[in-house]
């Protein structure tokens, strides 16, 4: 049952069964074992990257992609939810519907992209594409009638997922639960379905042309298949992937934003996750997004404790102080990728 549930791609290791089991009960079990409103908000965001994470790796580790627009479609998601939701009003019918147009907007520019895009060399259709997204959140930014500009959308979400939703009349194994860790279990149980749905993609005959045309591009054009067509494909699951992505963090924040969705640090986060997963595994892009999310969060904090033991200390006092966190999690991202 299980094998048939991870589409006969069972970890092939004892140690990364133990880390992926560990990270599914931790996300799972996230609100009652980690209380707090910054403990769910990390775990939010890891769910949410490991969505975006997973769609950018079927572009870039099983295709050969290399693409500077995924995070134009995951502020695409944000963005459809936030002015539906905005205009509309509150309710399902409103991300539903910002939902829909988010997908079919992404559906056709990843179509247009790929079709017009994908037939030049690898190189420039990298710069295309960052061309493209930067376009685009330039015109998010400039259109703040639509969509707040630098401001960005703060709007209201359903009455269910508001933090002011209260289902029981008392605390729930000691956790009063609310309509915020209801969106929280919401983002769970969608990024769950469709990370399972991505490793039906990557096994599936399909998956298996994917990978064939990364390896080698020209043999499967000999072979029969149509390179352009399986590419454009790719281009266009992985951008829908994302877009759900994007509308799950606005759902969550209750707000978007040039800086939340389109900035290309985002773009810079998702490739450095893939790294340090690996590309070319789905299971990667979740201990890559658990670990560069926990880093990203907890690190500062951590060296904090290291400078506060090792105050008047010289050198490494200075080394471990909190506002080297990244120079510190630079090294954590070459060991990382050391051994590979």
């Amino acid at each position: 049952m299980l094998n048939r549930l991870l589409s006969h791609d069972l970890p092939r290791n004892r140690w990364l069964a133990a880390a992926l089991l560990a990270i599914l009960v931790g996300l799972a079990c996230a609100p009652f074992l980690f209380p707090g409103s910054k403990p769910l908000g990390v775990a939010a965001k890891m769910l949410v990257f490991v969505l975006l994470v997973a769609s950018y790796d079927l572009l870039l580790g099983y295709t050969g992609i290399v693409s500077f627009a995924h995070t134009m479609f995951f502020g695409i998601g944000a963005y459809g939810v936030a002015i539906a939701s905005s205009r509309l009003g509150a309710g399902w019918t409103a991300v539903a519907v910002g939902l829909g147009l988010a997908l079919a907007l992404s559906l056709v520019l990843s179509l247009v992209i790929g079709l017009f895009s994908l037939r030049v060399k690898a190189i420039f259709y990298a710069m295309i594409t960052l061309a493209v997204a930067s376009a685009f959140q330039s015109l998010a930014s400039q259109l703040s009638e639509l969509t707040g500009g630098e401001d960005g959308l703060s709007f209201r979400v359903p009455a269910a997922l508001s933090p002011s939703f209260e289902p029981f009349d008392g605390p729930l194994f000691g956790l009063a639960v609310d309509g915020k860790v209801l969106a929280y279990y919401l983002l769970f149980a969608v990024v769950l379905l469709l990370f399972l749905l991505l490793l039906r993609i990557v096994n599936s005959p399909f998956g298996r042309v994917l990978q064939a045309i990364r390896e080698n591009d020209f043999r499967a054009e000999a072979i029969g298949y149509r390179v352009v067509v399986f590419r454009t494909l790719s281009n266009v699951a992985s951008a829908l992937f994302a877009c759900v992505a994007g509308a799950l963090l606005a759902l969550w924040l209750r707000y978007t934003g040039p800086d939340t969705t389109l900035s290309f640090e985002i773009m810079l986060d998702i490739l450095l996750i893939v790294v340090i997963g690996g590309m070319g595994t789905m299971y990667g892009a979740v201990v890559g997004s658990v670990a560069f999310v926990l880093a990203q969060n907890y690190l500062q904090d951590l060296l904090k404790l290291g400078a506060g033991a090792l105050e008047g200390v010289p050198v490494l006092s200075q080394l471990v102080s909190p506002d080297r966190w990244l120079l510190w999690l630079g090294l954590l991202f070459v060991l990382s990728v050391y051994p590979a």
